[in-house]
């Protein structure tokens, strides 16, 4: 029992201390404000953080083609100083295109595939409905040859030929 509420305990402490430091460290804090507020280029930063979070949000709800990585970088790449674009990793960055994953490059042949295993699986259900109707067919017809055999020839004989 002392443990449960030593890990109610620590969770409420660590809460406290998240939402303590947040409070005076975090962009909600008075001082935090009034600098952003009196800092142009600070407030130009987090104007654009604004607008890229809300272009996020805007793209997570749209379908986009794959250059979207590119475009994207090539406009992040454009707000760094002069020297970090025309960096390595910058020019690399500017290029890259998003590899799909296994479902997406297999994904144009998701209806084909579904319709040739549709087309197996019906087959399949022919066969073995052929083949079990077949069988019925079989065994009614032995019946039917027994029971002729024994009306004509006698139930004895009938029992002989079909046992062995």
């Amino acid at each position: 029992m002392k443990n449960k509420n030593t890990n109610n305990k620590c969770r409420e402490i660590r809460a406290w201390l998240y939402k303590t430091i947040s409070s005076r460290l975090g962009f909600d804090a008075d001082w935090v404000q009034k600098h952003i507020a009196h800092c142009p280029r600070c407030h130009r930063r987090i104007v654009s953080a604004g607008r890229v979070n809300l272009a996020l949000s805007a793209m997570k709800s749209q379908p986009h083609k794959l250059d979207l990585l590119m475009r994207a970088n090539a406009q992040a790449i454009g707000v760094l100083k002069h020297g970090l674009r025309r960096a390595p990793k910058a020019c690399k960055l500017k290029a890259m295109l998003p590899e799909p994953n296994l479902l997406e490059r297999w994904g144009k042949y998701a209806h084909p595939a579904a319709n040739a295993a549709a087309c197996i699986a019906i087959l399949l259900l022919m066969k073995i409905g052929v083949f079990s109707s077949m069988d019925k067919f079989q065994r009614q017809g032995q019946k039917v040859v027994r029971q002729y055999y024994s009306s004509h020839v006698g139930q004895e004989m009938a029992d002989e030929i079909f046992t062995a």
